[in-house]
């Protein structure tokens, strides 16, 4: 079986199960296929072939899933919501409380109390795919990057695994790091904005790690960080937002500056410029590197502006690129990456470490540009319409629409 899996092994073992064979009778080599960050359809188009070829006693086939066939039935990205609670006091956090909810981040096959090949369920000796699970830290899954690094003195982090799942899901590039990343640091500049300090220095004031502060500082000089910095020019809104995070808590440390503009009249949100900073220990490819980490920002912004699975009761609605837009060229950015070299450290994974703080500088950016926070992404242009037109208050736009969507709340001293 040739087969663009990122499992062989794993793949092996669970159709062999799935079809009551010795693993030594089914032999899975790996064939290059288009890039996946993730949990694509190639597993269950294995299954498929494989259930093929023995009907047909053993003769070569061939199977290929059209696209619409993989945007309707491949696993997605599981949904998210987090909720966040803070106190300031004196410049500094006092309190913190974070609360994720998140279905099953891994569904892929190797389970071993479970077949999770797609085609397996509908036969007539139906298989059950495995349970949703924990995964334990640093790496997690829903609750990846959820336990922030700052200097708080009391912080509570609680992860809220939802058991069942509605639309089938399984592992999406980061895991949960992408939206708990985007939370946090949202909700960190929510913070600052409450005690009066500037985005930047609240981050390197809540910090102990020197390597922390560093990729902040860096980017911070890279982009010529001006505090409150935001110009409206017609209908056009711009500013700059920052996001920060270090990688599953213990791999690389990335700092990101975005410029975005904002267009009230189409809420179109463009950013024609990106700053990022990088720590990843010892730096053994400098290029290679830097193409991880931009390519994680134009993934990330991506995401951030545009993705989301169309679903309904019935099915996906998302069968192809027109009902699933993706950034465009003409909308990639300028990228400035600053490496920060360290040979007398150990290397650092740096694969997936710029989603979580592209997304976050995003929507600061998009905050400081209009004085409106949006808790929802992607920042699609009816989200964008819908926060603009509404009251400049101290709770968010009316955009949550799903159970568990949560704003974060700013608490002070006294108030309860």
């Amino acid at each position: 079986m040739w087969t663009h899996s990122q499992g062989v092994f794993p793949l092996r073992a669970t159709i062999a199960r799935a079809l009551g064979m010795q693993p030594r009778d089914i032999r899975c080599i790996h064939a290059e296929g288009a890039g996946c960050y993730g949990h694509n359809g190639a597993d269950d188009v294995a299954f498929d072939a494989a259930m093929l070829a023995r009907a047909v006693n053993g003769r070569p086939v061939r199977l290929q899933w059209m696209r619409d066939d993989e945007f309707k039935w491949e696993p997605y990205g599981p949904a998210m919501t987090m909720k966040v609670k803070g106190a300031v006091a004196g410049g500094r956090v006092v309190d913190w409380s974070y609360d994720v909810w998140s279905q099953s981040h891994n569904m892929r096959p190797g389970d071993p109390d479970g077949i999770n090949l797609l085609g397996s369920w509908y036969l007539a000796d139906a298989k059950q795919p495995g349970p949703a699970r924990h995964s334990a830290q640093p790496n997690g899954a829903g609750d990846r990057n959820a336990i922030t690094l700052y200097d708080f003195p009391r912080q509570r982090t609680t992860h809220h695994l939802i058991m069942d799942n509605p639309v089938r899901t399984s592992a999406l590039r980061t895991l949960g790091a992408y939206a708990n990343v985007f939370a946090i640091e949202s909700f960190i500049d929510e913070l600052a904005a409450a005690a009066g300090i500037d985005p930047v220095a609240f981050r390197l004031a809540h910090s102990k790690d020197e390597r922390e502060r560093a990729v902040i500082e860096a980017v911070a000089k890279a982009a010529a960080w001006k505090p409150g910095e935001s110009v409206q020019t017609g209908n056009v809104l711009r500013g700059r937002g920052i996001g920060y995070a270090r990688y599953k808590t213990v791999a690389t440390y990335n700092a990101v500056i975005a410029e975005v503009e904002v267009n009230r009249a189409t809420g179109v949100v463009k950013v024609p410029r990106i700053w990022t900073a990088v720590d990843s220990g010892q730096i053994i490819n400098p290029d290679g590197l830097t193409n991880q980490i931009e390519g994680g920002v134009i993934q990330s912004m991506s995401w951030t502006l545009h993705e989301h699975v169309r679903f309904d009761r019935n099915g996906i609605l998302s069968e192809d690129w027109m009902n699933y837009p993706i950034l465009t060229m003409p909308e990639t950015p300028r990228v400035e990456t600053v490496l920060i070299n360290r040979p007398n450290e150990r290397s650092l994974g740096a694969g997936e470490a710029a989603q979580g703080p592209t997304a976050a500088a995003i929507a600061n950016a998009f905050a400081a540009a209009t004085g409106r926070r949006i808790r929802e992404l992607p920042l699609t242009p009816e989200r964008v319409k819908l926060a603009l037109g509404s009251p400049l208050t101290g709770t968010p736009p009316a955009t949550n629409r799903y159970p568990f969507d949560q704003s974060g709340e700013v608490l002070r001293p006294g108030q309860k």
